[in-house]
């Protein structure tokens, strides 16, 4: 969206507050007009028997999503009114073991990291270590994007609300090549940006990264211990945790599943260490029941302000226009580290969800007004269960019915894997008389690319192999003529996909093309 549009859009919005009765403009034509918040929409309209009685669904819903297969297992909390008002476990960790999910059970939290680790941020920016408009070059001397004006001037404020200007998803295809943390975030250097700074909205993993490693090393410590001493300590989070080998060592922990022949299966473990900030935190329902209260609480916790108030207001604020609701039509926004959005009442709801294909999906939703949260983690690839089972809470916690099906609706919306990042190849039928492919001598070398790194394409045996990044190799097939295929099962690449030789007139391949890593036009090898 350019600068002019969003404009727009911010007017429309703002038109539409005023006259929905949220503020009202003063009517002194001799003083500058001043927003009065209407406090009748701040006041709590739902009873605890609302709430129970939504519970009490979601209870049956939730076990009906287990007894049908739809996911292997499942945990869900409620927060009402600063107290933990439900919290329960569904289904087993893993398929094939008798363990059963309690409401201690940890599970990997995916993107709703982003929320967490906001608060994180937030606790630094109360510290004055950092503010949400501090330059990332002046707290990471190291960092740098293509472009130097951007570098100078980017805050953790842009990052934390996906408005670098970066494309989405940016460089998520690094860690699955096997690069850290520290070498993709040197790599977003090279990457082509896909639009102006500040101009559009990009859901970006490896951007909101830096935006938290920054403020790590303002803090002179690493983002990991950051996130234990400012927030999971002083909430008594002692299941959660901002690296994979806590997880993992975990007893009571929910393996990943993904769905392979219509069952689902324990395949491959997510390790997302390197975007840690943006996906890689671990907690229980429990735990996240008491970030919950603390969210709804402005910072504070059983009586005591763990987070400054006006920190965290700030991270519930709309940063940027995200999009546009495909059932009401209306402007949705993102806030920092949360997708900030308004009922039909004005009442703000907060939310993140969270996605590995390799198995995890989760939702949080709290709506701060009415003191009320909900968080629902499952095991199993996001199919949009999750999200329909937060929706259908609140729609029957504030207005007594569901407005629709929306596990249903959800489900249809998760279908395609590219929703939550994931490139897809689908290369299955190699031609029935294929053109023999050049003498291996013709493709074997080493091919650079500022991005990805070098491309090396070897003679074996067995045929041809290629290797990318620190140390991933592959076999490569012949498919037709001068392309080949390779297959990855990872986070972000599933599926056969094409590589594409280009042969000079010496006989020699001039350049190669891998095609799943050419989303952002920045697939191209080209012959050392």
């Amino acid at each position: 969206m350019n600068l002019r549009k969003l404009s727009a859009a911010l007017l429309a919005m703002s038109l539409t507050i005023a006259q929905s009765g949220l503020v009202s403009l003063s009517a002194n034509a001799q003083e500058s007009p001043k927003l009065k918040f209407n406090s009748d929409l701040a006041k709590q309209t739902i009873t605890v028997d609302q709430v129970q009685s939504a519970i009490s669904a979601i209870d049956k819903l939730a076990q009906k999503q287990i007894d049908e297969n739809v996911v292997p297992g499942m945990a869900i909390s409620v927060v009402f009114n600063d107290k933990l008002v439900f919290s329960k476990g569904y289904g087993i960790r893993e398929v094939g073991k008798g363990e059963k999910v309690d409401a201690d059970t940890v599970f990997q939290l995916a993107s709703v990291s982003k929320s967490v680790g906001s608060t994180v941020v937030a606790a630094a920016v109360g510290e004055k270590i950092v503010s949400w408009d501090s330059k990332i070059s002046d707290l990471d001397a190291e960092f740098a994007l293509s472009e130097p004006w951007v570098t100078s001037n980017l805050t953790i404020r842009d990052l934390y609300s996906h408005r670098s200007g970066l494309p989405a998803h940016a460089a998520d295809i690094l860690e699955d090549l096997g690069y850290d943390r520290s070498q993709v975030l040197h790599r977003l250097r090279y990457q082509k940006p896909a639009s102006s700074m500040r101009s559009a909205y990009a859901y970006t993993n490896f951007g909101l990264t830096e935006g938290a490693v920054a403020t790590a090393k303002a803090a002179k410590t690493s983002w990991e211990q950051l996130s234990e001493d400012k927030l999971y300590k002083p909430l008594g989070m002692s299941s959660t945790s901002s690296k994979f080998s806590d997880f993992w060592s975990r007893q009571n922990k929910a393996v990943g599943h993904m769905m392979v022949n219509g069952k689902w299966v324990h395949k491959k473990q997510r390790t997302p260490d390197p975007q840690s900030p943006a996906g890689g935190v671990s907690s229980s329902v429990n735990d996240m029941a008491n970030w919950m209260r603390l969210q709804i609480n402005n910072g504070k916790f059983e009586g005591r302000q763990i987070v400054d108030e006006q920190a965290i207001i700030e991270t519930h604020k709309p940063q940027m226009v995200s999009g546009h609701s495909p059932i009401s039509g209306l402007p949705e926004f993102y806030g920092l580290g949360f997708n900030v959005g308004y009922d039909k009442h004005g009442r703000l709801v907060l939310s993140h969800s969270g996605g590995f294909a390799l198995g995890a999906a989760t939702n949080i939703k709290m709506v701060p007004s009415e003191k009320l949260g909900i968080c629902v983690l499952t095991n199993a690839s996001p199919i949009g269960v999750a999200e329909g089972m937060t929706s259908t809470f609140n729609d029957l916690a504030l207005y007594g019915k569901e407005s629709q099906d929306w596990l249903a609706l959800f489900r249809q919306v998760f279908a395609d894997p590219s929703e939550f990042g994931q490139t897809v190849g689908h290369l299955n039928n190699p031609p029935k008389s294929p053109t023999p492919a050049q003498k291996s001598d013709a493709y074997v070398g080493t091919y650079e690319n500022d991005f990805y790194g070098d491309c090396r394409i070897a003679a074996t045996n067995d045929g041809l192999t290629m290797t990318l990044g620190p140390n991933l190799t592959i076999p490569i097939k012949h498919y037709d003529r001068d392309t080949y295929t390779w297959e990855m099962d990872t986070e972000d690449l599933s599926g056969i996909s094409e590589i594409t030789f280009a042969i000079g007139a010496d006989g020699k391949a001039k350049t190669v093309l891998i095609d799943n890593l050419n989303n952002n036009g920045q697939g191209l090898f080209i012959r050392k």
